[in-house]
């Protein structure tokens, strides 16, 4: 009677281990078919590729900052924020760490439109005094910014590498894989990638 207990015991334990190993395997093939979340492109007045208009603004902190045109070998996101935007507060440590992150190729700008002292309350809320805080209307609507957060990625030749409503880390760092690939988004590289193959 134990030796049979015994054989019917390692006979469930190899089924056991065969229905966990086809599992993973489905897994695996579900994980390859799920394509990476992009931030999402809104209809806007910027195309990806366009020369932005050169704009010079002034600082929350009352300096002066260039939006645009050739910046040295360095690119510029453009961080559009607002203070009532619960999501735009959440993503503020994102947007600082992919400052730091990226601080050798990379200047990180936050916009909005608003009156400065309630940006001054949010960037030191947000532990984001160091970065250069711009409000203008008219940048906004330069870029076709329609709904927060969203940001924009120039190029070092003032050019919009890539665009997009984000919403999280993946959304924002996926505005830097679609500049690296030269395409406007994400989706566009995965569906020039699924033409191709």
């Amino acid at each position: 009677m134990m030796v049979v207990s015994q054989i019917l015991l390692w006979a469930a334990v190899i089924v056991q281990a065969m229905l966990i190993a086809a599992l993973a395997r489905q897994i695996g093939v579900l994980h390859e078919r799920i394509a990476p979340a992009g931030a999402l492109t809104l209809p806007q007045s910027a195309k990806v590729g366009e020369q932005a208009t050169p704009l010079t603004l002034t600082t929350t902190a009352g300096g002066t900052l260039e939006i645009g045109g050739r910046r040295d070998g360095r690119s510029q996101l453009l961080f559009f924020a607002s203070p009532d935007c619960p999501v735009c507060k959440s993503l503020l440590p994102v947007v600082k760490s992919a400052a730091r992150a990226e601080h050798g190729w990379l200047d990180v700008v936050i916009a909005g439109d608003g009156t400065a002292a309630a940006y001054r309350q949010l960037a030191q809320a947000h532990g984001v005094e160091d970065l250069p805080m711009v409000l203008s209307e008219a940048l906004g609507r330069a870029f076709g910014v329609s709904k927060l957060p969203y940001a924009v990625l120039l190029d070092e030749n003032g050019r919009v590498a890539s665009t997009g409503l984000v919403n999280s880390r993946e959304h924002l760092e996926s505005l830097f894989v679609a500049k690296e690939h030269g395409v406007a988004s994400i989706q566009e590289f995965l569906a020039k990638r699924n033409g191709e193959a």
